[in-house]
């Protein structure tokens, strides 16, 4: 909470059958002008840097191996990397924890109800088109209101 503002949407990432203990939640808070974007994860897995790239994908289905049907990064104004709203900043491991918090004004909450938050194995190099080069998924979460 910030002030006296809630997660209005949320998502509950899940790791893939390569990485079963990696979990956590991606709360969405509105704020004026901007969203605030909380994230707690565990069970990140070992890593040369510790960095794991986080994008909002177009879809909300997390269904299959290595989750195939997230579509591409959310992307509503057809932006390059690494400007695409669903662009967000890396995940930074420590000891296999990761939190994050950030203020964007490139979506309102209602915008990504529906899509996914995924984390890929590698860091974002914040060039390569489209997706920075990010490498696979390994966890995935669609976005739902709270109720």
């Amino acid at each position: 909470m910030i002030g006296n503002k809630h997660p209005t949407a949320i998502a509950c990432v899940r790791g893939g059958e390569t990485y079963p203990n990696l979990r956590g939640t991606v709360a969405f808070t509105p704020l004026r002008g901007g969203t605030l974007v909380t994230v707690q994860m565990e069970g990140l897995p070992d890593s040369k840097t510790g960095f794991f790239a986080m994008h909002i994908h177009e879809n909300g289905d997390c269904s299959g191996a290595g989750f195939p049907n997230t579509g591409g990064h959310y992307d509503p104004h057809g932006r390059e990397q690494p400007l695409h709203a669903g662009d967000l900043p890396p995940l930074l491991s420590c000891e296999g924890r990761a939190y994050l918090a950030v203020v964007t004004d490139r979506f309102c909450v209602k915008d990504v109800v529906g899509k996914a938050v995924a984390i890929h194995s590698q860091p974002d190099d914040f060039t390569t088109q489209p997706a920075g080069n990010a490498g696979s998924k390994i966890a995935c979460g669609a976005i739902h209101t709270i109720r």
